[in-house]
């Protein structure tokens, strides 16, 4: 737990100086909702569409932060420390994981009022919404933490870390989207089958984290 702190508190404080993945990702966001609106010509979005958009936006800004989430470490030697020092090296993997998870929230907080207020979205399903919104940030940042621990000593790691990453998210986002849909429906929220995409997607996060967990240790050593 001493050596997750550390290294959780190291990147948190290493991006609040340098601000170089959170405004990025925001920026992103904000930008591809202003093309979303002017290219679909519409000023309100429902159900899938809504959902559909949301979602594949929060996706690729995410994949911004996963590409850098271990550049440090190969740029300054952290993954050699990790391998010498008296730690496990899950608590990298954990840390990495709860740092793409906060970066993913501080980009909704940002990104979610901005998409409600340029598509018309009514504030009675954004409550809801924010539980799915963690599910798929758990998942995002677990799967996004083991790609991109792979690719990032690849030379290629910004298209490695995609082309591994994006048949991985296929069942959170879909799961995400059905969950998100009903409480995006145009007669405000619907929770027939909102229970069931959410057992998904806790049932995802709670197998990768537990495949992150087993063969993190194999994966560093490698």
């Amino acid at each position: 737990m001493n050596a997750f702190r550390a290294i959780l508190a190291k990147d948190l404080r290493t991006e609040l100086r340098t601000l170089e993945s959170v405004p990025a990702m925001a920026l992103f966001a904000a930008t591809t909702f202003v093309l979303f609106r002017f290219g679909l010509d519409r000023t309100t979005l429902e159900g899938s569409l809504a959902a559909g958009v949301l979602l594949a936006t929060v996706l690729f800004a995410a994949i911004l932060a996963i590409n850098r989430v271990f550049v440090a470490e190969r740029e300054q030697g952290g993954f050699d420390v990790i391998r010498l020092a008296p730690v496990d090296g899950t608590s990298l993997f954990a840390a990495k994981v709860c740092v793409l998870a906060i970066y993913l929230l501080a980009l909704e907080l940002i990104a979610v009022p901005v998409f409600a207020i340029l598509f018309g979205v009514g504030a009675a399903g954004l409550a809801p919404l924010a539980a799915v919104l963690v599910l798929a940030d758990l998942g995002l940042a677990t799967v996004g933490a083991l790609v991109s621990s792979i690719a990032v000593n690849s030379r290629a790691r910004d298209l490695i870390g995609p082309l591994l990453l994006l048949p991985l998210l296929v069942p959170v986002m879909i799961a995400a989207a059905g969950a998100a849909e009903p409480l995006l429906a145009a007669g405000g929220p619907a929770y027939g089958e909102f229970g069931q995409w959410m057992a998904i997607l806790a049932l995802y996060d709670l197998v990768f984290v537990a495949v992150g967990y087993a063969v993190y240790d194999f994966l560093l050593e490698d």
